[in-house]
């Protein structure tokens, strides 16, 4: 999923002002790799001319962008829809290059093709992206775009047509864009030979504070300790309402400019992953390949461990410890001395409590409310109207961020960003049974493959959660793959040999490799 700029991924690094999307998306640059020339198609604003959801209707329709490569293609080989999820077409080409397509492109001579989402990158129905105009950026819609696409789609230069109903289409999407691949397969099956969604989220909760389980899981277990140590502190510090002891511990982190109590709470979370925003690569972009992952975090965790830091910052470790009955803060000095230079310098202002780019606060309501296209405003739409997954803190237990981070924090986002429209207005809270239609954690269809990692954050939200019906057993129709140690669609990066990746992606790759070969003869039998 998708985190705001500073978020993600693909995106451009955005503020921790800036809404992000959830998923998760890659942090490397979009002009890194080579272009592939955009394509457009004319996609319907409104596939629902029926539904009361979206009048007034429009028989508009936009340009929906694409880009294909069909440098291997053969004829007679498949389609491979790529899903764009929650960022640009450009993002994504390594995939065409290097990752998942590149493989089965190679494999099966196919023809591999990125479609951008509707309201992301360049691919938006209306200059704008007021209340009303956000009314189409459902789910439902979304999956309709990519039926449309599969049964209309052309490709310039390659000498035969695509779209008929003979040849095999296959789709793939990560996270976000792989619950949009289960439901376009759930809903749309008769169409595609196959589809892959890789840690696809097809569960939407209102609250998600399960994203930081792997973390306390997985992660080193003294940064753990010591991280959970100190927010158990902060947040009694905070309940006991000590006003001289919560100023100090804002000014510690040289956040002591900031108002607001859940900005502060999300400031300093950063590292791990705050709701929504983190400046940052997380746990989330940690990755198996190099090319596309990132130290931050271990970085970070390194800070709040040193066992042998400089007395300017391990005094800072007992500088609290009149609010804690003598218990020194240990990892306190190191935590701190971590936001301080790696975080307050992106606030170039200086502006600490102010939403201008780089800076901390989150409470300008004008700043929120700006109509202006962005993913980041598309990406909040679709979490406060349908998908929630807000990350908050467990209301008990080890937590790795201030329990003052609940739903309010994040809901107040929503409330200012999108003011009730003439035609649209946003529900007080998403409106969960609109995404979970589909089948939630047992969203099921023939030739759906669902693969996922065990370490990824969006785990619990995804088809091998912890809190899915057990067992999952995989079967050739319905086939499923949870990969020992992976994370989040880990699976989508390749190296452009499968043979001498590390053995767990290997296997994967080579499972994927297998289930789409048999997605194939399936096909091939049913038209026959």
């Amino acid at each position: 999923m998708m985190k705001v700029p500073t978020l993600l991924c693909a995106l451009t690094a955005i503020t921790s002002a800036t809404p992000a999307p959830f998923l998760w998306q890659d942090k490397r640059a979009a002009d890194s790799v080579p272009a592939y020339a955009a394509h457009t198609i004319d996609q319907p604003i409104d596939h629902f001319q029926n539904s009361s959801r979206y009048e007034p209707h429009t028989k508009d329709t936009f340009k929906q962008r694409y880009f294909f490569d069909s440098s291997y293609y053969k004829p007679g080989g498949p389609v491979f829809l790529y899903i764009g999820g929650e960022t640009s077409g450009e993002s994504r080409f390594s995939n065409l290059q290097t990752g998942i397509i590149q493989i089965l492109m190679e494999k099966f001579n196919g023809l591999g093709v990125i479609l951008e989402n509707r309201y992301y990158g360049h691919s938006y129905p209306f200059n704008t992206s007021t209340t009303d105009e956000l009314r189409f950026l459902t789910t439902e819609q979304t999956i309709a775009d990519n039926a449309y696409f599969r049964q209309h789609a052309t490709f310039p230069g390659v000498n035969s047509s695509l779209s008929g109903s003979d040849v095999p289409w296959i789709m793939y999407g990560g996270s976000l864009a792989g619950a949009h691949t289960a439901f376009t397969m759930k809903t749309y099956n008769s169409i595609f030979a196959g589809g892959i969604g890789s840690s696809a989220t097809t569960q939407a909760l209102l609250e998600y504070p399960q994203w930081y389980d792997p973390i306390i899981k997985y992660g080193p277990a003294d940064c753990v300790s010591r991280i959970v140590n100190i927010v158990g502190k902060i947040d009694a510090l905070i309940q006991s309402g000590n006003k001289q002891g919560i100023q100090q511990l804002k000014d510690i982190f040289g956040l002591g400019a900031l108002q607001s109590l859940g900005d502060f709470a999300m400031t300093i979370a950063f590292p791990i992953g705050g709701p929504m925003n983190y400046p940052t690569n997380t746990w989330q972009e940690l990755n198996w390949n190099e090319t596309y992952g990132s130290n931050d975090f271990w970085n970070f965790c390194s800070n709040v461990t040193n066992i042998d830091p400089p007395k300017n910052i391990s005094s800072v470790d007992t500088a609290l410890s009149k609010y804690s009955n003598g218990d020194p803060w240990t990892g306190l000095g190191g935590y701190a001395d971590y936001i301080k230079k790696v975080l307050l310098p992106t606030c170039e202002s200086g502006r600490i409590d102010s939403t201008d780019d780089g800076c901390f606060s989150t409470q300008n309501q004008t700043f929120y409310a700006d109509p202006t296209n962005s993913a980041s405003r598309s990406y909040l739409y679709s979490t406060c109207s349908e998908s929630g997954a807000y990350q908050v803190a467990p209301k008990s237990g080890p937590s790795l961020i201030s329990r003052v981070l609940q739903v309010p924090y994040t809901q107040q986002w929503c409330t200012w960003a999108f003011p009730a429209g003439q035609h649209n207005s946003i529900p007080k809270s998403p409106e969960l049974h609109y995404y979970n239609k589909y089948g939630g954690w047992n969203t099921k269809a023939e030739n759906l493959a669902l693969i996922d990692g065990s370490t990824d954050v969006w785990l619990d939200l995804c088809y091998h959660s912890d809190l899915a019906p057990k067992p999952r057993i995989s079967s050739d129709k319905y086939p499923s793959y949870l990969i020992a140690g992976a994370g989040h669609h880990w699976d989508s990066y390749g190296i452009m040999d499968v043979a001498v990746e590390p053995a767990y992606i290997r296997e994967a790759h080579e499972w994927e490799i297998r289930t789409v070969s048999r997605f194939l003869e399936f096909w091939a039998e049913k038209k026959h």
